[in-house]
Protein backbone atom coordinates (compact mmCIF):
# COMPACT_ATOMS: atom_id res chain seq x y z
CA UNK A 1 0.00 0.00 0.00
CA UNK A 2 1.00 3.53 -0.94
CA UNK A 3 -0.85 6.04 1.29
CA UNK A 4 -1.32 3.37 4.98
CA UNK A 5 0.97 1.39 7.04
CA UNK A 6 1.60 -0.38 10.28
CA UNK A 7 -0.72 -1.46 12.37
CA UNK A 8 2.36 -0.06 14.61
CA UNK A 9 2.79 -0.80 18.60
CA UNK A 10 3.64 1.85 20.52
CA UNK A 11 4.06 3.17 23.67
CA UNK A 12 2.05 6.67 23.02
CA UNK A 13 -0.36 5.39 21.10
CA UNK A 14 -1.06 1.60 21.47
CA UNK A 15 -2.00 -0.05 18.56
CA UNK A 16 -2.07 1.71 15.34
CA UNK A 17 -2.79 2.13 11.84
CA UNK A 18 -0.98 5.31 9.91
CA UNK A 19 -2.07 7.05 6.83
CA UNK A 20 -0.07 9.71 5.21
CA UNK A 21 -1.95 12.75 3.83
CA UNK A 22 1.19 13.38 1.40
CA UNK A 23 3.68 12.41 -0.32
CA UNK A 24 6.79 11.06 1.07
CA UNK A 25 8.99 14.42 2.98
CA UNK A 26 6.59 17.39 2.12
CA UNK A 27 6.22 19.06 4.99
CA UNK A 28 6.73 22.67 6.11
CA UNK A 29 9.20 22.24 8.66
CA UNK A 30 12.77 20.21 8.37
CA UNK A 31 13.11 18.93 11.57
CA UNK A 32 16.54 17.71 12.86
CA UNK A 33 15.30 15.36 14.87
CA UNK A 34 13.22 13.87 11.77
CA UNK A 35 13.49 9.37 11.78
CA UNK A 36 12.83 9.88 7.73
CA UNK A 37 15.35 12.26 7.36
CA UNK A 38 15.89 15.50 5.29
CA UNK A 39 12.56 17.24 4.03
CA UNK A 40 12.47 16.97 0.11
CA UNK A 41 10.16 19.58 -0.13
CA UNK A 42 9.67 22.69 2.44
CA UNK A 43 6.15 23.54 1.39
CA UNK A 44 3.40 26.31 2.87
CA UNK A 45 0.66 25.66 0.24
CA UNK A 46 -2.01 23.73 1.36
CA UNK A 47 -3.75 21.31 -1.55
CA UNK A 48 -4.93 17.68 -2.25
CA UNK A 49 -1.27 16.12 -2.14
CA UNK A 50 -3.10 12.24 -2.02
CA UNK A 51 -7.12 12.81 -3.00
CA UNK A 52 -9.03 11.04 -0.28
CA UNK A 53 -10.82 8.40 -2.51
CA UNK A 54 -7.25 7.10 -3.11
CA UNK A 55 -6.88 7.26 1.15
CA UNK A 56 -10.03 5.12 1.66
CA UNK A 57 -9.67 3.04 -1.39
CA UNK A 58 -7.04 1.86 0.59
CA UNK A 59 -8.47 2.03 3.97
CA UNK A 60 -11.38 -0.03 2.83
CA UNK A 61 -8.90 -3.21 1.06
CA UNK A 62 -7.45 -3.14 4.31
CA UNK A 63 -10.51 -3.24 6.19
CA UNK A 64 -11.36 -6.15 3.96
CA UNK A 65 -8.12 -8.55 4.37
CA UNK A 66 -8.16 -7.94 7.78
CA UNK A 67 -11.24 -9.02 9.57
CA UNK A 68 -11.67 -7.95 12.85
CA UNK A 69 -8.47 -5.50 12.24
CA UNK A 70 -10.40 -2.74 12.90
CA UNK A 71 -11.34 -3.60 16.56
CA UNK A 72 -7.94 -4.35 17.91
CA UNK A 73 -6.81 -0.80 16.54
CA UNK A 74 -6.40 1.97 19.62
CA UNK A 75 -6.19 4.18 16.77
CA UNK A 76 -6.23 5.24 13.14
CA UNK A 77 -3.25 7.65 12.90
CA UNK A 78 -3.33 10.68 10.14
CA UNK A 79 0.58 11.43 10.45
CA UNK A 80 3.47 9.58 8.15
CA UNK A 81 5.62 10.94 6.14
CA UNK A 82 4.94 14.89 6.30
CA UNK A 83 2.59 16.96 7.75
CA UNK A 84 -0.54 16.25 7.93
CA UNK A 85 -2.07 19.58 8.03
CA UNK A 86 -1.08 19.98 4.38
CA UNK A 87 -3.93 18.10 2.89
CA UNK A 88 -6.20 20.60 2.33
CA UNK A 89 -8.91 17.72 2.64
CA UNK A 90 -8.65 16.25 5.84
CA UNK A 91 -11.49 17.09 7.21
CA UNK A 92 -13.10 15.22 4.40
CA UNK A 93 -11.01 12.07 5.16
CA UNK A 94 -11.57 12.43 8.58
CA UNK A 95 -15.36 12.41 8.06
CA UNK A 96 -15.23 9.14 5.87
CA UNK A 97 -12.90 7.08 7.75
CA UNK A 98 -15.42 7.26 10.45
CA UNK A 99 -18.03 5.85 8.13
CA UNK A 100 -16.08 2.94 6.99
CA UNK A 101 -14.98 2.34 10.95
CA UNK A 102 -15.24 2.83 14.56
CA UNK A 103 -11.70 3.21 15.78
CA UNK A 104 -10.46 6.23 17.32
CA UNK A 105 -9.03 8.84 14.86
CA UNK A 106 -5.70 10.34 15.78
CA UNK A 107 -4.41 13.68 14.08
CA UNK A 108 -0.19 13.76 15.12
CA UNK A 109 1.08 17.43 13.98
CA UNK A 110 3.39 19.78 14.06
CA UNK A 111 1.16 22.78 15.21
CA UNK A 112 2.21 25.17 12.26
CA UNK A 113 -0.90 25.65 11.10
CA UNK A 114 -3.37 25.37 13.85
CA UNK A 115 -3.58 29.27 14.44
CA UNK A 116 -5.91 29.12 11.62
CA UNK A 117 -9.63 28.50 12.85
CA UNK A 118 -10.49 26.74 9.59
CA UNK A 119 -8.24 23.88 9.74
CA UNK A 120 -8.85 23.85 13.83
CA UNK A 121 -12.86 22.91 12.41
CA UNK A 122 -11.29 20.29 9.55
CA UNK A 123 -9.85 18.26 12.45
CA UNK A 124 -12.27 18.78 15.37
CA UNK A 125 -13.95 15.65 14.49
CA UNK A 126 -10.49 13.53 15.38
CA UNK A 127 -10.91 11.63 18.72
CA UNK A 128 -7.03 12.65 19.79
CA UNK A 129 -4.92 15.34 18.12
CA UNK A 130 -1.23 15.18 19.32
CA UNK A 131 0.32 18.72 18.60
CA UNK A 132 4.02 19.19 19.31
CA UNK A 133 5.35 22.50 20.54
CA UNK A 134 9.23 21.76 20.88
CA UNK A 135 10.13 25.14 22.51
CA UNK A 136 8.79 28.95 23.18
CA UNK A 137 12.41 30.53 22.63
CA UNK A 138 12.53 31.40 18.75
CA UNK A 139 16.23 30.88 18.67
CA UNK A 140 15.56 27.02 19.76
CA UNK A 141 12.72 26.22 17.82
CA UNK A 142 14.27 27.92 14.78
CA UNK A 143 17.60 25.31 14.95
CA UNK A 144 15.34 22.39 16.18
CA UNK A 145 11.97 23.01 13.80
CA UNK A 146 13.80 24.56 10.76
CA UNK A 147 10.31 25.88 9.55
CA UNK A 148 9.41 27.41 6.39
CA UNK A 149 9.70 31.33 6.40
CA UNK A 150 5.95 31.73 6.55
CA UNK A 151 5.63 30.36 10.07
CA UNK A 152 6.20 32.03 13.24
CA UNK A 153 6.09 30.86 16.36
CA UNK A 154 3.88 32.67 18.17
CA UNK A 155 0.99 31.70 15.45
CA UNK A 156 1.80 28.52 16.61
CA UNK A 157 1.84 28.73 20.35
CA UNK A 158 -1.96 30.89 19.76
CA UNK A 159 -3.25 27.79 17.51
CA UNK A 160 -2.25 25.56 19.81
CA UNK A 161 -4.37 27.95 23.16
CA UNK A 162 -7.06 28.27 20.43
CA UNK A 163 -7.57 24.23 19.69
CA UNK A 164 -7.72 23.36 23.70
CA UNK A 165 -10.57 25.46 23.89
CA UNK A 166 -12.53 24.34 20.90
CA UNK A 167 -11.40 20.68 20.89
CA UNK A 168 -13.65 18.47 22.67
CA UNK A 169 -11.45 15.39 22.21
CA UNK A 170 -8.21 14.57 23.96
CA UNK A 171 -4.81 16.55 23.29
CA UNK A 172 -1.67 14.86 24.14
CA UNK A 173 1.44 17.92 23.78
CA UNK A 174 4.93 16.17 22.51
CA UNK A 175 8.34 17.83 22.96
CA UNK A 176 11.18 16.62 21.63
CA UNK A 177 13.79 17.41 23.50
CA UNK A 178 17.17 17.74 22.25
CA UNK A 179 20.54 17.81 24.27
CA UNK A 180 22.23 21.51 24.23
CA UNK A 181 19.06 22.94 22.29
CA UNK A 182 16.16 23.20 24.19
CA UNK A 183 16.55 21.12 27.90
CA UNK A 184 18.24 23.98 29.74
CA UNK A 185 16.34 24.55 32.92
CA UNK A 186 15.54 28.58 32.06
CA UNK A 187 13.89 27.38 28.89
CA UNK A 188 12.11 24.41 30.41
CA UNK A 189 9.99 26.81 33.02
CA UNK A 190 9.44 29.23 29.94
CA UNK A 191 7.59 26.30 28.28
CA UNK A 192 5.85 25.51 31.59
CA UNK A 193 4.05 28.61 31.55
CA UNK A 194 3.16 28.51 27.81
CA UNK A 195 1.81 24.89 28.51
CA UNK A 196 -0.27 26.47 31.61
CA UNK A 197 -2.14 28.40 28.74
CA UNK A 198 -2.70 25.39 26.23
CA UNK A 199 -3.81 23.17 29.29
CA UNK A 200 -3.42 19.54 27.51
CA UNK A 201 -4.27 16.20 28.42
CA UNK A 202 -1.26 14.87 28.68
CA UNK A 203 2.47 16.09 27.91
CA UNK A 204 4.46 13.57 26.59
CA UNK A 205 7.86 14.25 26.40
CA UNK A 206 10.42 12.46 24.01
CA UNK A 207 13.86 12.43 22.92
CA UNK A 208 15.92 11.78 19.79
CA UNK A 209 16.61 8.22 19.22
CA UNK A 210 16.88 7.34 15.34
CA UNK A 211 18.17 10.00 13.50
CA UNK A 212 20.15 10.89 10.29
CA UNK A 213 21.08 14.31 11.53
CA UNK A 214 24.29 14.31 14.44
CA UNK A 215 23.24 17.47 16.03
CA UNK A 216 19.86 15.67 17.49
CA UNK A 217 21.43 14.08 20.72
CA UNK A 218 19.19 12.76 22.89
CA UNK A 219 19.05 14.03 26.25
CA UNK A 220 19.88 11.99 29.41
CA UNK A 221 17.39 10.15 31.63
CA UNK A 222 18.19 11.83 34.55
CA UNK A 223 17.79 15.08 33.36
CA UNK A 224 14.39 14.09 31.21
CA UNK A 225 13.04 13.21 34.81
CA UNK A 226 13.90 16.34 36.33
CA UNK A 227 12.44 18.04 33.00
CA UNK A 228 9.52 15.82 33.84
CA UNK A 229 9.31 16.77 37.41
CA UNK A 230 8.93 20.38 36.62
CA UNK A 231 6.10 20.57 33.67
CA UNK A 232 4.09 18.19 36.50
CA UNK A 233 2.07 15.41 36.97
CA UNK A 234 0.79 15.68 33.33
CA UNK A 235 3.87 14.88 32.07
CA UNK A 236 5.46 11.54 31.09
CA UNK A 237 8.08 10.16 29.58
CA UNK A 238 7.69 7.96 25.85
Amino acid sequence: MKYIYGPVKSRRLGLSLGISLTNHKICNFDCIYCQLGKTEELSWERKAYIEPSDILDELRSWIQNNPGGPEKLSYITLSGSGEPTLNIKIGEIIKEIRKLTASPIAVITNSSLLADANIRRQIEDADLIVPSLDSVVPEAFQKIDRPHQNIQLDKIIEGLIALRKEFKGKIWLEVMLVKGLNDDIRQIKKLKEVIEKINPDKIQLNSPVRTHNPQAVAVDKAKLEKIKEILGEKTQIV
